[in-house]
């Protein structure tokens, strides 16, 4: 198992894409995400295209829990952000931005010679 982190200045996906590249990660799953952002963009499909994104940006502190995968070298995260007054929200992480707290991404690399698509018609 790899821990890779964001910290105070960081920009989520963007720094624990950069620790998965530098180590050489390209397929895998991200098992845990936990920590605390203070900015944060996450989008939904709306109800009448699912395959449409609606994105929301949100520019206050949130709390943040998430799994995702990492597929040919691409990290897809899915977010559960706790912010005031108790509401929770949930999507698609786009970016979100560190400045207090931290993020912490547990991962589970794939070894090349494990990596089976099975999304693939045969």
């Amino acid at each position: 198992m790899l821990l890779v982190s964001a910290r105070p200045g960081d920009e989520v996906v963007e720094a624990l894409s950069r620790q998965l590249a530098e180590r050489g990660v390209r397929d895998g799953a991200v098992v845990s995400l936990i920590g605390a952002v203070d900015a944060v963009a996450i989008s939904n499909m709306p109800a009448h295209d699912a395959s449409a994104d609606v994105i929301t940006e949100y520019r206050q502190p949130c709390e943040l829990s998430g799994t995702g995968e990492i597929v040919d070298g691409v990290l897809h995260l899915h977010v559960v952000l706790g912010r005031e007054g108790d509401v929770a929200l949930a999507g698609h992480l786009h970016w979100a931005k560190v400045e207090t707290f931290f993020v912490n991404a547990y991962v589970l690399a794939v070894l090349p010679w494990e990596v089976v698509d099975v999304r693939r018609d045969t």
